[in-house]
């Protein structure tokens, strides 16, 4: 991905020496894929990690080398011209639309945070709050995308955020609102349906994203689109599911499948037509 030249977004907050964002427990990392599928299925990861805290009377943290903080500044550096061009992607959508986009705040942070969702772990991976209409991410996320899930690359990481902010502009829209609200009128199966839907569409959405951006300033390079799709293939359901528990169990399933994610980014990268993402209608996903 070009990004080296572009606008950076002024809508970051760096929480990375803040006492709720500044250790990092030392967690192995089967015990951090746990925590992910655990995320994924839609339990809480917490009761685990407080388990874990309660166990250790001395808990490790890992001082980052100078090597690792310029890493990490230029992957801040990255994400921050992500956002940028989210924002002047959306803003564009939204204006065609008659409607005015409101940028969401990236927080970056180490270990864990607070936010208007409740306190998280790094172990959760990014996530978006529709109560304060921000993203969150700890950087470390993307060593684990590489490492472990085999799915490198730049635009791999792009995919991540965009997707994030997916969910933002489905808060905007109204779309999380109607979703969450069916919460308690539904199965958990059902509504785990629901929300595999919500993710595709969130998929979809980042797809859109990555097409106005080629179109408007021709950022992709040859290769990335697959290193978004080999990250939302590395991230579906049931490839989680096979690598933390040996099997697939699809009634739990709150994401999607890899071969469905990847197919409405696919979808949302090769027509750009916000019209074609209605994941909630979809016969077939």
């Amino acid at each position: 991905m070009r990004w080296q030249n572009e606008r950076r977004s002024d809508n970051v907050e760096d929480r990375r020496g803040s006492p709720l964002g500044g250790s990092r427990a030392a967690l192995g990392g089967g015990t951090i894929v746990v925590l992910l599928v655990m995320w994924l299925m839609g339990a809480d990861p917490r009761a685990l990690l407080q388990q874990l805290e309660n166990s250790a009377s001395a808990p490790a943290t890992t001082q980052s080398t100078p090597a690792a903080s310029a890493a990490e500044d230029e992957q801040a550096q990255f994400v921050s011209v992500v956002l940028a061009e989210t924002e002047d992607v959306w803003r564009e959508q939204f204006r065609a639309m008659g409607r005015e986009y409101r940028d969401p705040t990236l927080v970056l942070f180490t270990g864990e945070v607070e936010s208007a969702c409740g306190m998280s772990s790094a172990a959760v991976g990014p996530f978006y709050c529709p109560g304060d209409s921000k993203v969150y991410i700890d950087l470390s996320f993307y060593d684990l995308l590489r490492q472990r899930f085999q799915a490198p690359g730049d635009f791999a990481q792009a995919y991540v955020i965009a997707h994030e902010v997916g969910h933002h502009v489905q808060n905007l829209l109204g779309v999380s609102d109607k979703v969450h609200a069916m919460r308690d009128q539904m199965s958990e199966r059902e509504y785990n349906q629901l929300s595999v839907r919500l993710e595709l569409q969130a998929d979809f959405y980042a797809g859109v994203w990555a097409h106005y951006a080629e179109k408007s300033k021709h950022l992709l390079e040859d290769g990335d689109i697959e290193e978004a799709l080999g990250a939302a293939t590395a991230i579906g359901d049931d490839q989680l599911q096979k690598q933390s528990q040996g099997r697939v169990v699809p009634d739990a399933f709150t994401h999607g499948t890899s071969a469905q994610r990847v197919r409405w980014f696919r979808k949302g990268f090769e027509t750009g037509d916000l019209r074609q993402g209605d994941t909630f209608g979809a016969r077939e996903l």
